[in-house]
């Protein structure tokens, strides 16, 4: 067996902000925890996460980006995919993106159905389509946020947390189910 049988821990947010304290915070804790952590393997929020994990030893659990596809070259991930954080990439042929990251051609589907449970942290329509389709395919999530605009449209379903104790305690209680 190449891989222990770890739990994934999948974060999702923005592609453009790090919120570099609050995802440092959930990429450490998640390796501290012997969890895989996956993200779509690309800038803001994505490389922070991966980048606090990677840099927590020990650690179990590898970093996994689901890359998208480049609208020119299919199959060939865009620019700036993967961040130099992730250890296991996973290519696709899915170019929809953003306010298309709910439609059949968005690796937004394989993200969540990858997921154990869900971290959504801050970003835009991009993370809140993540976030309804872990409703959609009944995948735990939960917001890491200060309050529910740090994502915009993200559904009343998902509970928000600004604490991140209760964070931990929402992943650790999903994971044993």
């Amino acid at each position: 067996m190449i891989f222990e049988s770890l739990a994934v821990i999948g974060v999702m947010g923005s592609s453009r902000f790090s919120h570099r304290e609050r995802a440092r915070c959930v990429g450490r804790w998640i390796a501290q925890s012997g969890y895989h952590l996956l993200t779509g393997g690309g800038g803001g929020v994505m490389a922070a996460v991966s980048e606090a994990f990677v840099g927590t030893s020990p650690r179990k659990g590898r970093v996994i980006g689901v890359l998208p596809s480049s609208i020119q070259h299919v199959g060939e991930p865009p620019s700036g995919y993967p961040n130099r954080w992730v250890e296991i990439v996973i290519r696709t042929h899915l170019n929809k993106r953003g306010s298309e990251g709910a439609r059949l051609g968005s690796r937004n589907h394989v993200n969540v159905l990858s997921s154990d449970v869900v971290i959504v942290l801050p970003g835009a329509e991009g993370t809140a389509s993540e976030a309804q389709l872990a409703l959609h395919y009944g995948r735990p999530c939960v917001a890491y946020l200060d309050d529910r605009s740090q994502v915009s449209d993200l559904p009343l379903a998902v509970p928000v947390e600004s604490d991140f104790e209760r964070v931990k305690q929402f992943v650790l209680d999903a994971s044993r189910q």
